[in-house]
């Protein structure tokens, strides 16, 4: 799939498409991070360098190049890359573009890369309308997802597709990406004149973690501010202009549910640590802590109970305390 001229005048002015945007990596070697996946001799570099990339969902948090990857597919395939977002689409839709899939490989023996952006927004009945096109090679489907693709992808269409999980990038990589971004005069910053500190880019990086849209939103942000304030982006003025990322964690969405499980769980092996990850994860995100206690005196009364008395004693103490 190729941008028209207009498309990517629009894509590279700063002034209308944010820096994470302009500066999205266009081929493998641009891309940071992941390297259990494209590090040399790896599974998903070598299918890519073969131009033989089967049906997979790319599963990772936001910020980790889910879309990125299915761009770069698109800019190395011989395949006709068709993007399409499972947010604001209909199954009317994806019935058309399998079909003018099924056209093109049987008049141009071509493939289609199908990349379906949020797939864990499409209900049953958009997920079974894909099975016979994939499982039949007429559509080569590109899923992203943030979501437990056991959970959010019917099993059918996960045992066509091979899951890769992607990972948080580093802070070295987000720091590296925000080097390249301060040194690319049109597609990055390197228009605007300002100096970073290291520390403020370690800073960006830490607080970033392992996002690298939210590191180049910072970037951009800091920049943008020390331009008015000097010229200097430095800690003080990172701090000032990009606050601390909040968690993912969505208190009326499934996430929520998904982090107390999660906790109770880490209860009920006798894992302080995870425990206390999962607990400090809730009260970051700002969840109330008499939730968490009701949650603990729950745990104490109905999984431990007489087996240890004092267990539901100490929960009521804490509750009360509070």
């Amino acid at each position: 799939m190729s941008e028209d001229l207009f498309t990517r005048a629009v894509r590279s002015d700063p002034e209308l498409t944010p820096l994470a945007d302009r500066m999205r990596p266009r081929s493998l070697d641009e891309v940071e991070g992941q390297e259990h996946l494209l590090g040399s001799g790896r599974f998903l570099a070598r299918a890519i360098a073969a131009d033989r990339v089967p049906s997979l969902v790319l599963w990772g948090p936001p910020g980790t190049g889910k879309t990125t990857l299915a761009r770069v597919l698109a800019a190395h395939t011989g395949a006709e890359f068709v993007p399409f977002s499972a947010v604001d689409g209909s199954l009317k839709q994806v019935r058309e573009i399998l079909s003018k899939a099924a056209d093109r490989r049987r008049s141009y023996r071509k493939r289609t890369i199908l990349f379906i952006d949020e797939i864990h927004r499409f209900n049953k009945a958009q997920q079974d309308a894909l099975l016979p096109s994939v499982e039949s090679g007429v559509a080569i489907l590109v899923g992203a997802t943030t979501e437990n693709p056991s959970f959010s992808v019917i099993p059918a269409l996960l045992s066509r597709c091979k899951v890769l999980r992607l990972e948080p990038l580093p802070a070295q990589a987000l720091v590296r990406l925000m080097r390249r971004a301060l040194a690319t005069p049109q597609r990055g910053l390197g228009h605007v004149s300002v100096e970073v500190d290291d520390e403020a880019l370690e800073l960006i990086a830490e607080a970033a973690r392992g996002d690298a849209r939210f590191a180049l939103t910072s970037l951009e942000i800091s920049a943008h501010h020390a331009m008015d304030q000097g010229g200097r982006v430095d800690v003080a003025c990172v701090e000032e202009a990009a606050q601390a990322k909040a968690l993912q964690y969505d208190r009326g969405g499934e996430e929520h549910y998904n982090v107390i499980s999660a906790f109770i769980k880490s209860l009920r092996g006798s894992d302080p640590d995870a425990a206390l990850y999962w607990m400090f994860r809730m009260l970051e995100a700002g969840e109330d802590p008499l939730f968490v206690l009701r949650r603990m005196i729950i745990f104490a009364s109905e999984d431990i109970g007489n087996a240890d008395p004092r267990a539901l004693q100490l929960a009521l103490a804490a509750d009360e305390a509070f």
